[in-house]
């Protein structure tokens, strides 16, 4: 299963990254108003309004498998395998910190009264 969330999370960080090249791309909805005043020419490699469309189009393929590799990602990063519980729930002296041992038993209690509450 590892293998499969090494390549959803490849599709992912691709489609991402290709997102963000084809959003960059991509004209505001103000550029063709800046070409009607005479300010450069508003054709592209695939012409005034087909660019728009390809470019939009692929946006939104790459923003679906976005979704759907984020979603994958979620369940197989929630799922865990049968039987194995949190770590909290299980006992201090099962699972020892790492290089470190458990203590075999409480601390005594402090011999002078400095760390008891005062009553009054």
């Amino acid at each position: 299963m590892s293998i499969l969330v090494n390549v959803i999370l490849a599709v992912q960080m691709l489609t991402a990254l290709g997102m963000i090249g084809l959003i960059l791309v991509q004209h505001g909805k103000g550029a063709d108003m800046g070409a009607a005043f005479g300010s450069g020419g508003s054709g592209s490699l695939f012409g005034a309004s087909g660019s728009a469309n390809f470019l939009s189009r692929s946006t939104a393929v790459l923003a679906t498998v976005f979704f759907v590799a984020t979603l994958a990602l979620a369940y197989f990063g929630n799922a865990r395998p049968a039987g194995v519980g949190s770590v909290l729930e299980a006992p201090a002296a099962a699972t020892p910190a790492a290089g470190a041992s458990a203590p075999a038993e409480a601390p005594a209690a402090p011999a002078s009264g400095a760390a008891q509450i005062p009553t009054k």
